[in-house]
């Protein structure tokens, strides 16, 4: 089987030859990956099943550590995260500012040489196209988490707008993607947190849920389909997930869900992730993430799994870690 022909047994709920797997480094540990194999191309060598192509424009250093995203936000990276950061500044101070404030225009020539390229890709990979900081996110970059998060009691109306506005935005970046030969969309918006939903399953399913339905909806008639990440605790709205048509769930986090609940999703969604960069690959041994990695796979024999790490590989993980990981997934 090619590396695309068992991801899409996954999806099917159908036995590949092996599960496929991905693994994803932040960039502080793919340097320390090279410097501990000397392979400067170490992440080629992995054989991971799928291709990316992220459509958000590179964000634009502005002074040391400060960097600017495309619709403005600066991100602060000053301290220990050095690939994400923290927000500067809000940039809708007052809800009335919404109707001065403008969504920056969709650079259509940055999404077809993204587009362009990832169908240019190998084949044989699962060919992903990827949006981050989608909804949720996007919303609290620009006006504060805290904020927000009133807003969905105090200002309803005022949601409802901005995240109209955002989806409209998407939705034409997905208009000028979904003419390119890929397999599957993905986006990225963190709902949750350790135990439930940051802002509740109510205001989601309020604000969240019929967008996300859109959005979904659009790929599915295009026949892609969905990957959606969402760090934390989502059970509360996994259901939701399904109805509106979720193939593929990022990230499963075996310190939240436990492997049980493999049985409960297994015919509803596919799961991506499952080795936890919580707990177990930055604190174990390389012989016990070697032990939850193959507790991991046989809690999948039948497809319903992408095996991978439940976030990028933060920097503080033994690369011994990694390897043990590594040599599980490859030598099913």
């Amino acid at each position: 089987m090619t590396n695309r022909e068992r991801v899409l047994a996954a999806l099917r709920f159908e036995t590949p030859d092996y599960i496929p797997y991905q693994v994803g480094f932040t960039g502080q540990m793919h340097a320390k990956m090279v410097a501990h194999t000397g392979d400067p191309a170490y992440r080629r060598g992995i054989n991971n099943h799928i291709t990316n192509a992220f459509l958000e424009k590179p964000q634009e250093e502005i002074r040391p550590e400060f960097f600017r995203d495309e619709y403005g936000v600066v991100w602060n990276r000053t301290g220990v995260d050095k690939d994400i950061g923290v927000i500067d500044s809000i940039l809708i101070e007052e809800t009335e500012d919404l109707d001065s404030f403008a969504l920056p225009p969709v650079d259509e020539a940055f999404i077809r040489a993204r587009m362009e390229a990832l169908a240019a890709s190998d084949p044989n990979n699962f060919r992903v196209a990827c949006l981050g900081f989608l909804l949720f996110e996007r919303g609290w970059t620009l006006r504060g988490m805290e904020n927000l998060l009133c807003d969905m009691i105090a200002e309803p109306e005022f949601v409802h707008a901005l995240f109209d506005r955002i989806t409209d935005r998407m939705m034409q970046i997905l208009d000028i993607a979904l003419e390119y030969d890929f397999d599957c969309f993905h986006f990225g918006d963190d709902w949750g947190q350790q135990r439930g939903l940051i802002m509740g399953p109510t205001a989601w399913r309020t604000f969240i849920k019929p967008r996300m339905a859109r959005l979904y909806a659009r790929i599915h008639a295009a026949g892609k389909f969905v990957s959606q990440h969402s760090c934390g605790d989502l059970r509360e709205i996994m259901d939701d997930l399904a109805e509106i048509g979720l193939d593929i769930y990022q990230t499963f986090q075996p310190e939240i869900y436990g492997l049980d609940y493999a049985e409960w999703l297994y015919g509803k969604i596919t799961v991506w992730g499952g080795v936890s960069t919580q707990r177990d690959l930055p604190y174990g041994t390389p012989d016990e993430v070697r032990a939850v990695t193959r507790d991991l796979l046989r809690a999948f024999p039948h497809g319903g799994l992408i095996a991978a790490p439940t976030h990028a590989i933060p920097g503080d993980v033994p690369p011994e870690n990694v390897e043990a990981m590594l040599e599980v997934f490859r030598g099913q």
